[in-house]
This record gives C-alpha cells, structure tokens and sequence, in this order.
C-alpha cells in the first residue's frame, strides 16, 4: 500500500526501504530527540521504523514521512497511529504525532501537516476524537497542540515506563470530529 497526501506546501508519504537510513540522520539530534529519551542507537530506530512501517500495514495509516513539495526535502513526519503505550487509559485511539527536523522548527509545517493528518483522521478514517500524546517540557509540541483546537485532558494522564521516570507523567490533549469542523 502507497499513500500520499498534499498540502500547499508539503507531500505526506508511505515510508520507503531508502528512507530508514536518511531518516536517522536527519532527525537523531539531541535537539529533536530532547523528549524522546535523547539521541538513540541505529538499531533501535530501526526498531520504530518497523513498527512504523507495520501500523499501515495493519490499520492503513502511520507516521507518515513528510516532505517539501518545492525541493522533495525530507523535512520530518507526521500521522496517524493507534494510541499503544503501556499504561495510557484509552489504547487504540486515533493518536496524532509529528517528528520535524531543526531547520524545519518555525515556518508551520508541522501545524500544516498536522492539519492536513487532522482531517484524514476524521474524513478518510472515521475517527470520533484524536489524542496527542507528549511530557510536560515539551512546550513547542503543546503550543502546535492548542494551535490545532486540542484541549489538554488531565484525566488521560498516565505513567509510561518509558518517558515518564525522566520527564513525568504522559500527558494527552483532544479534539472531537465536531469541533474540527467546527473551526471551519
């Protein structure tokens, strides 16, 4: 399965075998990876390109590889999976992610994208509510959170075996079909 989705100014993709190695390079800075559990080995991010790669497989969407449509510049990604994570309330909703590389960070291609991943998920895919999942440092990816309509709710918090012990607990905000189309 091949997916692609446009934007003005992006193309959301299936991953590719190719993109693997150039992801890594790309995004395994400690800048990018600052709430991710910092800068990680070449083996375990091929770990989470499998997995990746296994959501579309399964459910027919993923974190999807987001490029610049005017130079095919791989500029991070952003997509759409089942909410997984050991310990969170509510496993197999629509969750919303986003990855974008430094010289990305600040001209709106996340929100752009994110948009773009907003509506697939509740037109193409039939979600009822989208959830974003991050830690309570990580600022930028809450401020694009509240920019795309979504409201934090403390009751999902959850402790994740991961994350949590290093930055606390797991937080999630949401947005309903009804109030994505509500912001017109």
């Amino acid at each position: 399965m091949t997916f692609q989705a446009r934007t003005e100014r992006l193309r959301l993709r299936s991953w590719q075998a190719d993109d693997c190695r150039r992801f890594y390079d790309i995004m395994n800075t400690p800048a990018v990876m600052q709430w991710l559990g910092g800068v990680q080995a070449y083996e375990k991010w091929c770990e989470g390109f499998e997995r990746l790669q296994g959501y579309e497989r399964d459910f027919g969407f993923t974190f999807w590889i987001v490029e610049r449509l005017d130079d095919d510049e791989m500029l991070g990604f952003c997509g759409l999976k089942r909410l997984n994570y050991e310990g969170a309330p509510n496993p197999g909703e629509m969750e919303i992610g986003w990855r974008f590389r430094e010289s990305a960070w600040g001209k709106g291609y996340a929100r752009e994208a994110a948009e773009k991943a907003l509506e697939l998920a509740f037109e193409r895919y039939g979600a009822a509510r989208v959830s974003a999942v991050t830690v309570g440092g990580n600022t930028a990816s809450q401020t694009l959170m509240l920019r795309l309509g979504m409201i934090e709710d403390p009751a999902l918090a959850y402790h994740d075996a991961v994350y949590s012990e290093r930055y606390g607990p797991a937080r999630q905000w949401l947005i309903t079909k009804y109030e994505w189309r509500a912001r017109g």
